[in-house]
C-alpha cells in the first residue's frame, strides 16, 4: 500500500478539531461535521450484527478459510471492528487467519473510543484491547495486532485514495459511511467501481444505506445487488456479491 498524503491527514484532522464530537443521550456520539450519529440510535451494535454481519453471511462464510479479509468504509468509533472481532473470536479455528482493514477520514481518539464502546458491556474485552493499542495520534495508517489471529488496519485519509492504494484480495464490505444525504463522496460510482475492483470473485458488501443513487452505484460497479429489511423498523438495507467476469 503506498503513503496517504498526511498533510491530508493533518487538514482533517484539523478540520475535526474545529467541529469537536458532540456527546448526545449520555455517550451517544454525534459528528457536527456531518450532522449525522456515529450509529444507529437504537442498538448499533445490534445494527452491525443484522446489517453488516449477516448481510456479508458472517461469520459462517469465514469458516474453513485460511484467511479472511474485510474491508470497511468509516471507521468511526470503531463499533464494527470491536462486534466482529468479538464474533470472530467465538467462531474462528486454530490457525485461520483475519485482516480488518477499513479507511477513516477524522481517525477518533483514544478517549473518544472508549467513551463510545463502553456503552456495550458485551464488547468490554475487544474495547480495552482496541483502547489499549490505539496510538495517541493517529497518524496514515494505524497498524494493530490484537491477537495472534487477529489484524487490524486503519487508513487514515481519503476513502478513494486509501481504496485506490490498498491490495486486491477483499473478501467483504461493510459500507457504513455517513448517510449518503450527508457525505455523499462516500458513497460515489467512482468509490464504489474502485471497492468491486479490489474485492474477490463472489466476495460481498453490506450498508445500512438504501438510498437510489447507492444502489444504481453498487450496480454499476458490477455487484449484483438485493434488497432486504433493514434494521429496527428501517424498510429496507442493501447487500450484494460481485458479479462473475466475462
Amino acid at each position: 500500500m503506498t503513503d496517504i498524503d498526511p498533510d491530508q491527514i493533518n487538514l482533517a484532522q484539523a478540520e475535526m478539531a474545529n467541529r469537536p464530537l458532540e456527546w448526545r443521550d449520555g455517550d451517544m456520539p454525534y459528528s457536527p461535521a456531518f450532522g449525522d450519529h456515529f450509529y444507529c440510535q437504537t442498538d448499533g451494535r445490534l445494527e452491525c450484527g443484522h446489517v453488516f454481519l449477516a448481510g456479508n453471511g458472517l461469520p459462517e462464510r469465514w469458516a474453513g478459510a485460511k484467511s479472511f479479509l474485510i474491508g470497511e468504509l468509516g471507521f468511526g468509533t470503531g463499533l464494527n471492528f470491536a462486534e466482529t472481532f468479538r464474533n470472530w473470536k467465538l467462531r474462528r479455528a486454530e490457525g485461520q487467519q483475519l485482516h480488518f482493514m477499513s479507511f477513516e477520514l477524522y481517525p477518533m481518539r483514544r478517549d473518544e473510543i472508549d467513551r463510545a464502546l463502553s456503552h456495550w458491556p458485551e464488547i468490554d474485552a475487544e474495547r480495552i484491547a482496541l483502547v489499549s493499542a490505539w496510538p495517541d495520534v493517529p497518524e496514515r495508517t494505524v497498524s494493530l495486532t490484537l491477537d495472534e489471529q487477529t489484524r487490524l488496519s486503519v487508513v487514515c485519509g481519503r476513502a478513494l485514495d486509501g481504496v485506490t492504494a490498498a491490495e486486491a484480495g477483499f473478501d467483504a464490505w461493510y459500507l457504513d459511511g455517513f448517510a449518503p444525504s450527508r457525505n455523499a463522496d462516500m458513497w460515489s460510482q467512482e468509490l464504489m467501481t474502485v471497492v468491486c475492483e479490489k474485492t474477490v470473485s463472489g466476495g460481498t458488501f453490506a450498508t445500512y444505506a438504501a438510498a437510489g443513487f447507492v444502489r444504481r452505484n453498487l450496480g454499476a460497479a458490477g455487484f449484483a445487488v438485493e434488497r432486504r429489511p433493514g434494521f429496527a423498523g428501517k424498510r429496507e438495507m442493501l447487500c450484494g456479491v460481485k458479479r462473475a467476469e466475462g
